[in-house]
């Protein structure tokens, strides 16, 4: 059984509808797939629906943007209550955070010689839950400013470089509580990518399982094999899931091919008891 836990749609910042997440899902062979767009669930009934016509089981889920010690942590929410209100009100400040920061982005690449509009973004967020950095290094291809979302990121977007313009993020303390509270399980998602291993240490990792988390991603392509030797053996310290995944976001994200990594069946069981039943 071939199972992927963490994937994107056009609902955030890939580039498959849900419908087309699914049917590539079933493509490639997995037998389960998890929607886990950026803050937003917006995504999960058109994929429910693609699910139960392809025959893939979906595990409905999200990545919220959460902060520790001022450092970018994501965590995978998986089978929330999409109604929960105190949930829902953390992700709404997340996606306004997104939508607020656009401006300040335009006007730095502005003063950097670089015009692109509200508009130019408009093309690429298409039916997101929020405009992103990603979709505005999709206007920068588009207008030929650099190759690639990589490009995008390296030279302009990411923390560090001119156009880049801080936003909030959830504390993650308070993100897995209230994951919790909304009836769902707890992972953080490539625990050890883009230097977060500063933040998120052993100590830290322990004290949030002891607030309710579940799991660590430990396969993933932005880990290399002494992280995940390290990430593995720290799981089994604490007595937490392991999970594999592709991140995959259709041609938004080179080389994350969906199930490049995978979980293990028996770790999905302990997450979700019954889902694959």
């Amino acid at each position: 059984m071939r199972i992927d836990l963490h994937t994107h749609s056009d609902r955030s910042d890939g580039t498959d509808s849900p419908t087309e997440l699914v049917e590539n899902a079933a493509r490639a062979g997995l037998d389960v797939v998890a929607l886990t767009d950026h803050d937003a669930t917006v995504g999960w009934d058109e994929a429910q629906a693609a699910a139960d016509r392809v025959g893939v089981r979906l595990v409905k889920g999200l990545e919220i943007s959460t902060q520790l010690q001022g450092k970018s942590v994501h965590l995978l929410g998986y089978e929330v209550d999409p109604t929960h209100g105190p949930l829902l009100a953390e992700l709404q400040r997340v996606l306004d955070g997104r939508d607020n920061r656009l401006p300040l982005i335009l006007e730095r690449l502005g003063a950097l010689g670089i015009e692109v509009t509200a508009e130019d973004v408009a093309r690429w967020s298409g039916n997101a839950a929020a405009s992103g950095r990603p979709h505005v290094a999709d206007a920068l291809v588009e207008k030929g400013v650099v190759a690639n979302r990589d490009e995008a990121f390296d030279t302009l977007l990411k923390p560090g470089r001119p156009a880049y313009v801080d936003r909030y993020a959830a504390p993650l303390h308070e993100a897995v509580r209230l994951v919790r509270e909304a009836g769902g399980v707890a992972v953080v998602a490539h625990p050890w990518s883009r230097g977060s291993d500063r933040v998120m240490t052993p100590d830290a990792v322990a004290e949030l399982a002891g607030l309710g988390l579940a799991g660590l991603e430990v396969d993933h392509n932005d880990h290399d094999e002494d992280q995940r030797a390290r990430l593995r053996a720290l799981a089994a310290d604490l007595d937490l899931a392991v999970t594999g995944s592709s991140d995959y976001h259709g041609t938004g994200k080179i080389g994350f091919p969906l199930g490049c990594h995978t979980t293990d069946p028996e770790q999905l069981e302990r997450l979700l008891p019954g889902v694959l039943a």
